[in-house]
Formats: C-alpha cells, sequence, structure tokens
C-alpha cells in the first residue's frame, strides 16, 4: 500500500501517524482557559466508580441497537453502575458537544471519532486516556495504527483524547442482478462506473444507475470521487502550505461527478444523508451506492447476499486506486464527567474483545481490539476482506485527509455542504467550489502550522 501526504516539517511525525486506516484494514485481512481545566474551567472528579453515567452516541439511530446491548451487557458486569443512553444523530452530533460546551450539560462519556476530535480537544472538552490506558488491560490489545491516527487527529500536543473502537473504508456496492441483466461488467474502473451508471437508467421506470450523496457528510464522498478520477495522491501540495482540492484535475473530476445528479440519480439524492440514502438504495432499483463498510449489514438485510457486492473504489488508468481516509471512530472522556471512573469502566468494557467484536460485526466495521479483530465474522464480511487486500496489495494510494485541522468538520460539513448543493443544482461551478474550500483550507492550514511551530 502506498501513502501520500505531506503538511509541515512538524506535521510529518502527525501525518505517518495518520496513515492508520490503510494499515488499519490491511492489518485485518490547546485547552480552553489557561488553567488547562478545560470547558468552563470544570476538571470534574473521578467519583466512586458507582451511579450513573451519561453516553451521547455520536451514530443514534443507526447504532442504537447494538449500543443498547452492549450497555445492557456492562449494567449486568457492572450492577454497581447504570449508564443512561442518549442517541444523537450523527449530524447533529458536534452541534450538540458545542452547545453542551458553552451552556453545561455533557456527558460523562461520548462518541468521538477522528473527524469531530481536533475541534473537542482544542476546547479542552476531552480528557486524556494515555495514562488511563496504560494502566488498563486494554493496554497492549488495541489496534496500534488505530490508536496513533486518533493521536494524530488530536491537533497538535500528540495525546490520546480518544479510545478507538472501529476503522472504517470507503466501499462501491453493485447490484450484481442488475448488472447480469444489462450484461455489464463488474465497475472496477471509473470507465466502468460511468458506462454503467448511464445504461442502468430508465427514468421512465424509476431506475437509476447510481445515486450520490447530496445532503449531510456530501463533502468526504465528493473528494473521493475527485482524488479517485484525478489520481493525485496528497492533500497538500509539496510546500506542505497549499491544498491540491482546486488542482485543476480535481475541478474536472467534480464537475463529471455533479454531472450524475439527476440525469443518473433521483432528484432526491440532493438531501440525502447516508441513511436515507443507504435506505433508498436498499429498497429500490438503483446500480450501485458509494458508502462505506458500516452499510454492509443493512444491505445483507434489505437484499441477501445475492443481489449486490461491496467492493473496493474504482481504480484509474494503469490500474491506480486513489482514495481519501476515512476516520477512526473511538469514546472519549469529557472532562468535565464527575464520575470518571465509572466512565473509563465503561469505555474499557465496550472495547473489550467480546464487546469490541459483538459491535463491529452488526456495524460492519474493523475492530480495534486485535483479539476481537481475529474473530471469524470479519473473513465472512465479502467487503471487509477486499478492502483489506486492496489496501495490502500495492494498488491504493491513501490521501489522509486533514483531521488534525480543529476547523476541518466545519469546513467539510457546515461551511461546504450547502455549496455542494448549489453545484450539483448547477447554481455554482465546481471551480468556484471548490476555489472557496481551499481558501478556508490554507488559512486553516496556517493558522496550524503557526499555533504548533
Amino acid at each position: 500500500m502506498k501513502i501520500s501526504n505531506r503538511t509541515s516539517s512538524r506535521g510529518g511525525r502527525r501525518t505517518s501517524a495518520a496513515v492508520a486506516l490503510g494499515a488499519v484494514l490491511a492489518l485485518t485481512a490547546t485547552a480552553c482557559g489557561d488553567d488547562g481545566s478545560g470547558a468552563g474551567g470544570d476538571k470534574g472528579s473521578e467519583g466512586s466508580g458507582k451511579g450513573k453515567i451519561v453516553f451521547w452516541d455520536n451514530n443514534g439511530g443507526v447504532r442504537t441497537e447494538i449500543w443498547k446491548e452492549v450497555i445492557a451487557d456492562f449494567e449486568k458486569a457492572n450492577p454497581d453502575i447504570k449508564v443512561e443512553y442518549v442517541g444523537i444523530a450523527s449530524t447533529e452530533y458536534q452541534s450538540k458537544v458545542d452547545t453542551a460546551l458553552q451552556g453545561g450539560g455533557l456527558p460523562d462519556v461520548g462518541g468521538v471519532g477522528a473527524a469531530m476530535l481536533a475541534g473537542f480537544a482544542a476546547q479542552g472538552a476531552l480528557e486524556p486516556l494515555d495514562d488511563r490506558l496504560g494502566k488498563s488491560s486494554l493496554n497492549g490489545k488495541l489496534n496500534k495504527d488505530m490508536v496513533e491516527s486518533l493521536k494524530a487527529a488530536g491537533g497538535g500536543d500528540d495525546k490520546l483524547y480518544s479510545i478507538p473502537t472501529s476503522a472504517n473504508n470507503g466501499v462501491l456496492y453493485y447490484r450484481t442482478d442488475l448488472f447480469q441483466k444489462a450484461g455489464l461488467q463488474e465497475p472496477t474502473t471509473w470507465e466502468r462506473f460511468f458506462e454503467a451508471a448511464e445504461k442502468l437508467t430508465n427514468k421512465g421506470k424509476n431506475e437509476f444507475g447510481y445515486t450520490i450523496r447530496g445532503g449531510a457528510g456530501s463533502i468526504a464522498q465528493a473528494l473521493d470521487a475527485m482524488y479517485g478520477q484525478s489520481g493525485i495522491t496528497s492533500f497538500w501540495d509539496s510546500s506542505g502550505e497549499k491544498t491540491t482540492v482546486n488542482d485543476p484535475k480535481n475541478v474536472a473530476a467534480l464537475e463529471k461527478y455533479a454531472k450524475l445528479y439527476k440525469t443518473v440519480t433521483p432528484a432526491a439524492d440532493l438531501n440525502n444523508d447516508f441513511t436515507k440514502m443507504v435506505a433508498q438504495w436498499d429498497s429500490g432499483t438503483i446500480g450501485m451506492l458509494n458508502h462505506n463498510l458500516g452499510s454492509y449489514q443493512d444491505h445483507v438485510k434489505a437484499l441477501g447476499v445475492d443481489k449486490f457486492r461491496g467492493i473496493p473504489q474504482p481504480t484509474g488508468p494503469g490500474g491506480k486506486r486513489v482514495q481519501v481516509s476515512n476516520p477512526v471512530d473511538g469514546i472519549g472522556l469529557f472532562k468535565s464527567s464527575k464520575n470518571k471512573d465509572a466512565a473509563w469502566k465503561f469505555i474499557e468494557f465496550a472495547t473489550s474483545k467480546a464487546e469490541n467484536s459483538k459491535f463491529n460485526e452488526a456495524a460492519g466495521q474493523v475492530p480495534s481490539n486485535t483479539d476481537a479483530a481475529q474473530d471469524a465474522w470479519i473473513s465472512k464480511a465479502e467487503p471487509t476482506k477486499l478492502a483489506a487486500q486492496a489496501l495490502s496489495d500495492g494498488s491504493t494510494t491513501i490521501v489522509q485527509l486533514p483531521y488534525y485541522l480543529p476547523d476541518w468538520n466545519t469546513i467539510s460539513k457546515a461551511d461546504n455542504e450547502p455549496n455542494f448543493q448549489k453545484v450539483l443544482l448547477g447554481k455554482m461551478s465546481a471551480k468556484e467550489f471548490l476555489d472557496t474550500m481551499a481558501e478556508q483550507l490554507n488559512a486553516a492550514q496556517e493558522e496550524w502550522k503557526q499555533q504548533n511551530g
């Protein structure tokens, strides 16, 4: 596997650590305030190790069922601790935490993935977990690449603010039955992908070749399609100061990708987040869907294993595959917690072999616990197997997204998702869209470099 990215001389260490995702899959097959006490100056306390803790799920609705199973197991093993579950949709999670940071009411523990980690850590909201992990039975049992990935995303102090639960990867799902009927080859290249998208579309019969993500979470998917087609292998230029998102090759790639909307996709795609997009694909006659390993089980439930496949992203000319990184997810301990001891017990339990395996089998993702990663179900989940092979055979280059930038999540979501919808609607050019994003990214990178030497 080839991995290329460059940020700065100091960012080199961070970037090296941030290669986690590709390596992870291959393995399977500062403070806010001068006192450093965190948001609102509330240091919290260890507590008694008993009583109630509050857990915020950062993918509520999607992972609610499996988290409730994990919580039930935990409460059975720890009868003196009760966990209050609060499910929050992934699209609303960051704003929910940010609001609580300003007005109080943070949970004891909650989902903290790489994409949001730097922003939370910069506000002093999270408890460093290095010492706790060092003294834990988990020490040495967590995938090192996932741990380093979350350290790299922390914003600059090389501390661990989240214990990894799982890793993900982009997948192209396609309906094998529809491809066979149309006499189409597997969409293993971008050329075949665009050909199939066109040939599988019959608007009169409400049949479409592809479903595009136009709602929440659209930017990362668009970047994946851009870099995949352009073949550009680094998010920053050789100086480490200017992003490559608005490189002419990426502009051309985004133009081609955006033209798919309403030509070979449903009009409803404009506002579809991943849950709506996945549900639409599972219940309709749409040829292809770009998502990640996380929706595999949804497709199995809806279609069975005979009507679809999940394969690595298409390759470009010469068989070269370029894809952007997908963040590692994890669980963080909020600094303001008054019962940190009990909260840490929950984190330890949730990432233990049995529970981590159970969680990731339901989620269709790669376990962070190295013992759990050896369980038999992984070899039976074809997309995970194929992703691991693609990332270990030298055919894939990972373009690392700058999760370490505190502004990354805002730039890639709130600031630009509405603009991407304008691109789909033809109200903004791909060049204007990418130039705007590039200006924001370059400013954020400059600020980060100044703060981190």
